[in-house]
C-alpha cells in the first residue's frame, strides 16, 4: 500500500529543485537523503521514482533535489504530483497507543455493546484531535474523535475499533 508523504507544490529555482508540502508526521525520516519516493500519478517525462539527493526547509515546506530531475523544465512536470512511500518500508510505531493511518483504514467500528457502526474510510487530522471518518451501516458518514475517552480499544489483530460514543454524536 502506498502512503502519501507529500505533494509537489511547484518547481523552485532553475536547477531542478522541487518545493514539497510534507504530508507526514515524520518529514525528516520520509525525506532523508537516499530515500526513494514513488511519484503518482505517472507523469510523462518523469521516472516513477525519485531519490532524495538533498533536502532543506523553506517556509514550512521542503526544497528537494533529486538526480532524476536535472532542470527546471523537468521540475515543472512534477507540479501537483503526490509523493509516496511503500507502507512495507514504514516501521510500526513503538508506542502501543500510536497507530499509522493505514493500519486503521478498513477496520470495523463497533460500540462497547457490540453494535456494528461501520468501517473506517480515512483519518482526518484536525487541530484538536484526529478524527476517524466512518462509513456508517446506513450509508452516512460519521466523524469520531480519536481520543481514549471515546475510543477505548483498537484491536488491529481482530480488525476492529471499539467506541463509546457520547449521546448525539451521530445526530447531525
Amino acid at each position: 500500500m502506498l502512503l502519501i508523504v507529500g505533494h509537489v507544490v511547484r518547481a523552485h529555482g532553475i536547477r531542478g529543485e522541487i518545493l514539497v508540502q510534507p504530508r507526514t508526521d515524520e518529514p525528516a525520516q520520509r525525506f532523508a537523503v537516499g530515500s526513494t519516493l514513488i511519484v503518482e500519478p505517472a507523469v510523462a517525462g518523469l521516472p516513477g521514482t525519485l531519490t532524495v539527493e538533498s533536502v532543506r526547509t523553506h517556509q514550512g515546506r521542503l526544497i528537494i533535489v533529486c538526480p532524476e530531475i536535472p532542470d527546471r523544465d523537468t521540475a515543472e512536470l512534477a507540479k501537483s504530483a503526490l509523493l509516496n512511500v511503500d507502507s512495507a518500508n514504514v516501521p510500526a510505531p513503538e508506542d502501543p497507543d500510536e497507530f499509522l493511518d493505514h493500519q486503521l483504514v478498513g477496520l470495523s467500528v463497533v460500540t462497547v455493546g457490540g453494535e456494528p457502526l461501520g468501517k473506517v474510510t480515512r483519518i482526518d487530522h484536525a487541530p484538536a484531535s484526529d478524527l476517524l471518518v466512518v462509513r456508517m451501516a446506513d450509508g452516512r458518514t460519521g466523524l469520531i474523535p480519536f481520543v481514549s475517552a471515546i475510543v477505548p480499544e483498537v484491536d488491529l489483530a481482530g480488525g476492529r475499533i471499539v467506541v463509546d460514543p457520547p449521546a448525539g454524536l451521530f445526530d447531525l
